[in-house]
């Protein structure tokens, strides 16, 4: 089988926009990829679309009455945090099975404020308890907590990971927030749930983000090669059992996994990987996924991050877009807007934030319940 490439990729700017519905920001984002792959809805044979909140009301059909209702197939994907980036696989899927050669893929949410997470459960009362440990500020302060029992890993270094994003998201146009944060301030902050303060948490805004997904047949015909980038690997796995996750969501797992499956599938290794894109929800959690990303061994993500080769300029740049804690974090979105990050620096196009002679990078999204997936990219 021949490889498939992202041809065309773009987003919104992330905020939040009460006198927008959620179909215009998706119709939005549509147009945009579509301009920059040269193509029209009229070229496009299939639509995969990924929500959360959505979902199961057509959204990917409602998207179309303002992009161009051509009668074309769509699939609604809602995979948590990972439903963007669900929706590209599957129109990755499509692509390489032969059935089609140009797919549009969209992520999209509008979110309100406030905690996620916590509430009754429609299994009973929570082993965590209701409210409190079921939050995602407390999930994941709580797998922060256990590494640094285990690692020795300092509340410091963890305030280390907003420090590094907010700086990275200066140069990010996309990005909601784009402001320095010293390490002072990001300490001394609001916490919400130990070790996490107010800074060491992403926020809930709306967004969009959309890739063209095309065949190699089609990408030479149209003449679209030149800034179209490889995907030489797609993985996406569900929670293994683990004795953690009788309690709660073992996260670390089920990355792990999808890792894995993704470096085999590209015939590659962490050290060949030039930039990534991680799902830092929240600040610990990008400490966690240093190491089950193999970005660094067992233990060592507190001396990763100290080392400053996670920054722009180090040996492995991570969340040069700013991450979540800075552009945000629309849940549909977040998977498709890593993959526009991480094809914009491939093609040399990331400006201020670019992250020179990048060859290979990897985008990472986990989402509750859980699921995980991986996106290794390379330029052509």
């Amino acid at each position: 089988m021949s490889d498939i490439y992202v041809a065309g990729t773009d987003m919104i700017k992330f905020g939040r926009f009460p006198d927008r519905n959620i179909e215009d920001l998706g119709a939005e984002a549509a147009l945009l990829a579509l301009k920059d792959a040269g193509l029209v809805i009229g070229d496009i044979q299939a639509l995969y679309c990924g929500n959360v909140g959505e979902a199961n009301r057509s959204l990917g059909q409602r998207v179309l009455r303002h992009v161009g209702q051509t009668g074309i197939p769509v699939v609604n994907t809602a995979n948590a945090c990972a439903s963007g980036a669900t929706a590209f696989r599957e129109g990755w899927i499509a692509v390489k099975s032969g059935l089609y050669d140009l797919v549009l893929c969209i992520g999209i949410e509008q979110m309100g404020r406030g905690l996620l997470g916590g509430g009754a459960s429609h299994m009973g009362v929570p082993t965590e308890g209701v409210v409190g440990s079921g939050t995602m500020p407390s999930m994941f302060a709580t797998l922060g907590v256990e590494h640094m029992r285990k690692h020795g890993t300092t509340f410091e270094q963890f305030a280390k990971v907003s420090v590094k994003n907010h700086h990275h998201s200066i140069a990010n146009e996309k990005a909601m927030y784009r402001f320095d944060t010293p390490l002072e301030q990001v300490m001394g902050e609001e916490m919400i749930s130990y070790p996490l303060t107010k800074l060491m948490c992403s926020v809930n805004v709306d967004g969009a983000a959309a890739a063209v997904v095309c065949s190699e047949r089609k990408a030479r015909e149209l003449g679209l090669m030149n800034r179209s980038v490889r995907i030489r690997a797609s993985a996406l796995q569900s929670d293994p059992y683990t004795p953690h996750n009788l309690a709660m969501m073992d996260f670390n797992a089920v990355t792990r996994l999808a890792a894995g499956a993704a470096y085999e599938m590209a015939g590659v290794g962490p050290q060949d990987i030039d930039l990534v894109e991680l799902h830092d929800c929240f600040a610990t959690a990008e400490l966690l996924h240093y190491e089950n990303l193999g970005l660094c061994g067992e233990g060592g993500a507190g001396a990763l991050i100290d080392s400053g080769e996670t920054s722009l300029g180090g040996r492995i740049p991570v969340n040069v877009s700013g991450g979540l804690l800075s552009k945000g974090h629309p849940l549909g979105a977040t998977g498709i807007a890593n993959i526009y990050e991480i094809t914009t620096h491939l093609r040399g196009e990331a400006a201020g934030r670019q992250v020179e002679g990048a060859r290979i990078g990897l985008t990472h999204v986990v989402g509750a319940g859980s699921s995980c997936a991986v996106h290794i990219l390379e330029k052509v």
